[in-house]
């Protein structure tokens, strides 16, 4: 038996009482793909360019790198040394998963149209944000080159403090700006673009940084100061992140850890592989379970920093 659905969710959508999906997948993948990339720190730090077609667990996307050219002197009358390029392929292996799965029940079903196929996309892919989200920042967190951390950062100074797991630094609001820069210098002397760099930290420090010198609005460039928009934006070319999903105590005496790259430095690909409602044998309802398969590879790690700082 079906009957118009009157109320908060409006007039002529119509429930199957005792059977009938309303929970079509294709349109709960689409949903959660679209909330879940805006929602996440690594959808905003990391490429997507070799997402490709990704169909399981397993796959694989073979990337061919760039090789270095090399520059060579002429001298008229020498003959020319000619190289053969070599691009070695780097594999991103599609081979983590998340999934999630729970019941609606058939009473509720006349919702799932409109107000509850939002709510639900909604919070699933906030959830499946911040499981991907700590993840991937605690892989990746010390896949920086070693000229990009340590006691001695820098590829052509080498004498940056960007802090040791033993020796953090110690950060405060008189000196946060001073880390930055440095994170900054250190991407500058690999020579990596200024255009789209990031920088990803901790609550705790954003807020040293809010009550650094940006207290001046005409620091940041914008009208209003960070004290009162609570938004940090644009800081030494980076755009700032803030994650609760950095790790925390990675040894003895290190409070935790800043980020900073740029979006080279980082792939990722996603896929909602599977989408599928059942119908729940213990109860009227159907059984919603989705699965989320991805990847993700470091292919330029003199494209990140690694700042380890105590507060």
């Amino acid at each position: 038996m079906t009957f118009p659905v009157h109320g908060a969710y409006g007039a002529g959508y119509s429930s199957s009482v005792g059977g009938g999906a309303h929970f079509i997948p294709e349109i709960w993948s689409g949903k959660l793909l679209v909330k879940f990339y805006p929602a996440t720190v690594f959808g905003a730090i990391a490429n997507t360019d070799y997402e490709g077609e990704i169909s399981s667990m397993g796959d694989k996307v073979i990337i061919r790198t760039t090789p270095s050219i090399t520059i060579r002197d002429y001298e008229i009358g020498a003959t020319l040394t000619t190289e053969k390029p070599q691009s070695v392929p780097i594999e991103l292996l599609i081979d983590k998963g998340k999934y999630f799965s729970f019941k609606c029940d058939d009473i509720d079903k006349y919702q799932a149209d409109i107000k509850l196929l939002d709510d639900w996309s909604t919070d699933a892919s906030e959830q499946m944000k911040i499981a991907v989200d700590t993840g991937v920042l605690t892989a990746i967190w010390n896949l920086s080159t070693a000229n990009n951390k340590g006691a001695a950062a820098g590829q052509i100074s080498g004498d940056i403090p960007l802090g040791t797991a033993g020796a953090p630094r110690a950060l405060t609001a008189a000196n946060a700006m001073d880390a930055i820069v440095d994170l900054g210098t250190v991407l500058d002397e690999q020579n990596i673009p200024e255009t789209g760099r990031w920088l990803v930290m901790p609550a705790k420090a954003a807020g040293l940084i809010k009550k650094s010198e940006l207290r001046d609005a005409s620091l940041t460039g914008d009208g209003t100061s960070v004290l009162r928009n609570g938004r940090i934006g644009m800081v030494d070319r980076f755009e700032i992140y803030i994650s609760n999903n950095l790790p925390r105590n990675v040894s003895a005496g290190t409070n935790s850890v800043m980020l900073a790259g740029h979006p080279s430095a980082l792939t990722f690909a996603s896929q909602m592989t599977n989408m599928e409602t059942l119908r729940a044998e213990s109860t009227f309802g159907d059984i919603v379970r989705g699965l989320n398969v991805y990847g993700f590879n470091v292919l330029k790690p003199e494209a990140m920093a690694t700042l380890l700082y105590d507060i």
